[in-house]
């Protein structure tokens, strides 16, 4: 049994009153564990042996501990028990019969550097010993010559250096005594280096590890080593106060759905963790990270154009403009000449010819109509016009660059300019990708109203022009009326691919496709061959395309999931973007703790074996859809408005959101609901006039009575649509409390948590295919989809109403039974639900 513990957040309460956030579980030793920070990074696995980075400087491999106690020498990794995670560091709990050993291992935010202590609590003495492998190389694809392990008796460390004196490394202790060295003989060998730590005697004792590197010789190695000794005290809990600055000074949420809200914070700290400061090349953020092995490449630990730009967007939502600014700026600081924006910058880029001699640097073509977006949302949400304006001659050479890729048809392609979103495999050779020519469109968008923050009036207009008739056209060339759904892409023949993917939610993200037309696809889309318990297949496991282990034909990626969630969302389809949502989420405490994996199998729940277990847009795929779907959360710092369009399940009656800047000010939320209300109470801790819009979901039956704002009733819209309806106010905010309320009359919901199946299982939950009305509001009609004889349940808001149910039963609780017809096993077969009301 897997026991995972949260002290994080009770609903309800404010994170100023909680614990700081930590997750505990029993030891699994296939599982990847990181510990990092700007500067270094120790990549490992949960039993405790470790490789470790000072970058872009591998430093050793497999550092791992022996206790030697009496006559016998116990391997540490065969005593792990229980992991405990934190943001600045990872305590592995090791028990043996007599002694027990919390081994904590931090690296300090801002240090090249880590610390590794040993609380030894024992009852007879014992001994640790350290050892590892030397292995100091420069990240891929970079080199160097000869290395050398020397002890240095000073600083009770082994040196490890090089001939040229420029790179070195330090691993001690205070304690550290009888070296034993790595060596090669003609009859013998040894790659490994080891030392003792001293003897414990009975009782209790702290042992210490320091590493240090530089890449500016053994003396300034010596000097870090140093330093990380001295301060060794203060530097864990500095690294958490920074943490826990973090999660203040972003957006702070209270939700109902426990789950949730652990992963929502888990995810907000595993991206920023993402932030890398080269001293070569300046800050920015890499994709994710993974062990190297005997290698040189730890993950995808290098920086990425287009993971930079989707993991923005999470940034931005969040209120974290200083890194998503950061992101950008370094990505643009390598653009080509010709305007194109870099897909790979290695961490040592400088140290070899990178751009000239490599294919990666401009191997895809997506990077830049996202640079064009992202800077655009960057800057609606931040404000920062300024960021602009010094960025215009970026943005316009990206434009020009773009424009340039324009086919006869006028979209953004592909072919001979570099990959959209597929990179290999059987979905290619194609000349446009939906993906990347909606990324195309949506980069008018972006850039006429960059234009207009920059008083560029003529090109604004020109350029919105532009996107309204590229917007029809995209439209029209990539909606299949034979499918009833947008295509994958466009052939060199300009026909349609008409293999159907979760790429097409992209654009939805958008919202340029047709309300309609996306929700046909949607439908599609929402079906078990598309949609696993733990997230979105990139294409059908029906498909003659398919293979659950392609990496780009078969496989889920939360980034998948993520674009399907918020696109899903923007079109009101709240049950499947709510199951894609949790997917995600869930992901955080059932794979490498408190962290979100790259790729997973299209046919078990299980991560690919050369996934990268941390990483970072697979975070922001968490915060982005809860922000920007669920919430439907949209600053924007000219207006000095707030836009809130949340889709919240059904039974939640209450969430909070602080911590929210709109401009100057920062903005404290709190909703409720009851079965005849729902209100928002919004409290400034600012100046500045502002205004927040706030249009919540209701169901199609439901009707608006009345709408207060402190007493006093305020004009309100009901905007219909397919799925539900929408109350739209628009609050003006002044100093204190402001409550609005809504008075409602036969409003009604269900909702659907799904959960994550077993380990190396196939899917097994419950799918809501589609949801439709009658005219007269008082019959709904299911489409759902789950495993032959299985049984489900939906929650019911409002049971009350109900008459009657076809295809299920009400239970007195007001819980939804779902019987599933009888069939083969693990077969999915469809069952209808229809749900009738009295009034």
């Amino acid at each position: 049994m897997i026991l995972v513990c949260l002290v994080l957040v009770i609903p309800g309460e404010s994170h100023e009153e909680n614990h700081f956030p930590e997750l505990t579980r029993t030891i699994r030793t296939w599982e990847f564990l990181p510990i990092v920070g700007t500067r270094a990074a120790l990549f490992g696995y949960e039993t405790g042996r470790f490789e470790a980075w000072v970058y872009p400087l591998k430093l050793f491999r497999d550092l791992h501990f022996t206790f030697h106690v009496g006559d016998r020498a116990l391997p540490a990794e065969s005593l792990a028990r229980t992991l405990t995670v934190r943001p600045e560091s990872a305590s592995i709990l090791l028990v043996g019969d007599s002694f027990r050993v919390r081994e904590t291992l931090c690296v300090p935010v801002d240090e090249p550097g880590a610390l590794i202590s040993m609380e030894v609590e024992t009852e007879q003495p014992l001994e640790i010993e350290a050892a590892f492998t030397p292995d100091l190389q420069l990240e891929w694809p970079a080199g160097l010559g000869g290395a050398y392990t020397t002890w240095d008796a000073k600083q009770h460390a082994f040196l490890i250096g090089e001939e040229s004196r420029k790179y070195a490394a330090f691993i001690g202790s205070p304690t550290a005594e009888a070296p034993h060295a790595a060596y090669q003989t003609n009859y013998s060998s040894s790659d490994e280096d080891s030392m003792l730590l001293g003897v414990t005697p009975k009782g209790k004792e702290i042992k210490f590890l320091v590493i240090s590197g530089s890449v500016a010789g053994p003396g300034d190695a010596a000097n870090v080593y140093q330093h990380l000794l001295s301060a060794s005290s203060s530097l864990e809990s500095e690294s958490a106060a920074y943490y826990h600055s973090y999660l203040d000074k972003t957006i702070a949420l209270d939700l109902p759905d426990a789950a949730l809200q652990q992963a929502y914070d888990w995810a907000r700290l595993s991206t920023i963790q993402g932030l890398v400061n080269n001293p070569f090349l300046g800050t920015g953020l890499v994709a994710g990270y993974r062990t190297s092995g005997v290698g040189q490449r730890p993950g995808f630990a290098w920086f990425f154009g287009r993971d930079s730009e989707w993991t923005s967007f999470a940034l931005d939502a969040e209120g974290d403009y200083a890194t998503s600014r950061t992101a950008l700026d370094f990505i643009s600081k390598f653009q080509r000449e010709d305007g194109k924006v870099p897909h790979e910058i290695s961490q040592s880029a400088s140290l070899v010819p990178w751009f000239k001699a490599f294919p990666y640097p401009w191997a895809s073509a997506d990077a830049t109509p996202l640079f064009i977006i992202a800077m655009n949302d960057y800057a609606v949400q931040s404000g920062d016009v300024e960021f602009v304006r010094e960025k215009w001659d970026s943005l316009w050479r990206a434009y020009q660059f773009l424009r340039s890729t324009y086919d006869s048809n006028g979209f953004a392609q592909n072919f001979g300019i570099g990959h959209g979103w597929v990179e290999g495999g059987p979905l290619l050779p194609v000349k446009n990708e939906y993906y990347q020519a909606g990324l195309g469109v949506e980069a008018l968008h972006a850039l006429s109203n960059l234009a207009r923050l920059v008083n560029k009036q003529d090109i604004s207009q020109q350029l919105g022009a532009e996107f309204t008739k590229s917007r029809a056209s995209l439209d029209l060339a990539f909606w299949s009326p034979e499918a009833k759904n947008y295509a994958f892409a466009l052939n060199q023949s300009n026909q349609r691919v008409d293999e159907l993917s979760v790429l097409t939610t992209v654009p939805m993200w958008f919202g340029l496709p047709d309300t309609e037309k996306a929700d046909q696809t949607i439908t599609k889309l929402a079906a078990e061959e598309h949609q696993t318990d733990w997230g979105m297949r990139i294409i059908s496991n029906k498909s003659t395309l398919y293979d659950g282990s392609g990496y780009h034909f078969g496989a889920v990626w939360p980034l998948f999931t993520g674009w399907a969630s918020v696109g899903e969302y923007r079109y009101h389809r709240f049950y499947p973007a709510y199951t894609n949502l949790r997917a995600n989420a869930l992901l955080g405490t059932d794979g490498s703790l408190g962290h979100f994996t790259e790729v997973l199998s299209g046919d078990y729940y299980q991560s690919f074996a050369t996934s990268s277990p941390h990483q970072i847009w697979s975070a922001a795929m968490v915060i982005s859809p809860i922000l920007r779907g669920m919430f439907g959360l949209q600053i924007d710092a000219e207006k000095c408005q707030l836009t809130l369009v949340p889709h919240v399940p059904a039974d939640w009656t209450h969430f909070a959101m602080r911590h929210v800047r709109v401009g100057s000010a920062t903005l404290d939320l709190s909703y409720e609901k009851t079965a005849d209300t729902v209100s928002l109470q919004v409290t400034s801790n600012g100046s500045g006039d502002f205004s927040v819009e706030f249009s919540p979901a209701i169901s199609p039956r439901a009707e608006v009575l009345s709408v207060q704002l402190n007493g006093r009733s305020l004009e309100f819209k009901v905007i219909p649509n397919s799925h539900d309806q929408h109350v739209l106010v628009r609050l003006p905010i002044s100093g204190g409390p402001n409550k609005l309320v809504i008075r409602t009359r036969n409003d009604f919901g269900l909702t659907l948590t799904n959960e994550l199946p077993p380990l190396g299982s196939a899917s097994r939950g419950l799918r809501v295919i589609s949801d439709s009305w009658n005219a007269s509001k008082n019959q709904l009609t299911l489409e759902l989809s789950g495993r032959g004889g299985a049984r489900y349940q939906m929650a019911v808001w409002n049971p009350g109403q109900v008459s009657s149910v076809e295809g299920a039963s009400l239970s007195q609780a007001g819980i939804l039974e779902i019987p599933m017809p009888q069939a083969p096993a693990d077969a999915y077969v469809s069952q209808q639900v229809i749900v009738h009301f009295g009034r």
